[in-house]
């Protein structure tokens, strides 16, 4: 976050120059929601997980914030390799949350902040955690067919990429 902090103080110093209508009105646009993305992510703090298969991995996540939000969703990759039946080993999640229209009706919808999307995450490490439909089948299939090797796996995954 400390690149939205540098943006947010560039954009105060825009404000103070002889910018055009146009860029000040985009710029004030943007850092209303920039502000509002600084509030949420302060308010986060969150570590993942604390329990679970991926117990003591750190696992970082890219979340591009796009200039509708919040109507629509954030798009989040995760960067850390990781073997996970929720998420590819090139970082696709699946998550009902992420996405702006859902079957189970738990998608994105305007109400919804960044703190449930890190809530979101969360689950997929703990109790989400989703073996019958999974994004990485194979990841899912190794877990039904040999639950201590998958378990293996996970921890030369965190071992390798998730100090």
């Amino acid at each position: 976050m400390l690149t939205l902090a540098s943006k947010l103080k560039r954009d105060d110093g825009l404000k103070g120059s002889r910018a055009s209508a146009a860029a000040s009105d985009s710029t004030r646009r943007v850092s209303v929601r920039d502000r509002l993305l600084v509030k949420e992510v302060a308010e986060l703090e969150a570590n993942l997980p604390y329990e679970g298969y991926y117990q003591g991995g750190k696992f970082q996540f890219e979340t591009e914030v796009p200039d509708a939000y919040n109507m629509v969703p954030p798009k989040v990759k995760c960067l850390t390799r990781i073997w996970h039946p929720n998420i590819t080993e090139t970082g696709e999640i699946c998550l009902s949350l992420l996405r702006e229209h859902s079957i189970d009706g738990t998608g994105w919808a305007p109400t919804r902040t960044l703190k449930d999307v890190v809530w979101g995450l969360n689950s997929l490490f703990t109790d989400l955690l989703n073996f019958d439909d999974p994004l990485n089948i194979e990841a899912a299939e190794h877990h039904l067919r040999d639950k201590e090797d998958f378990r293996s796996k996970v921890e030369d995954y965190i071992r390798r990429y998730a100090r």
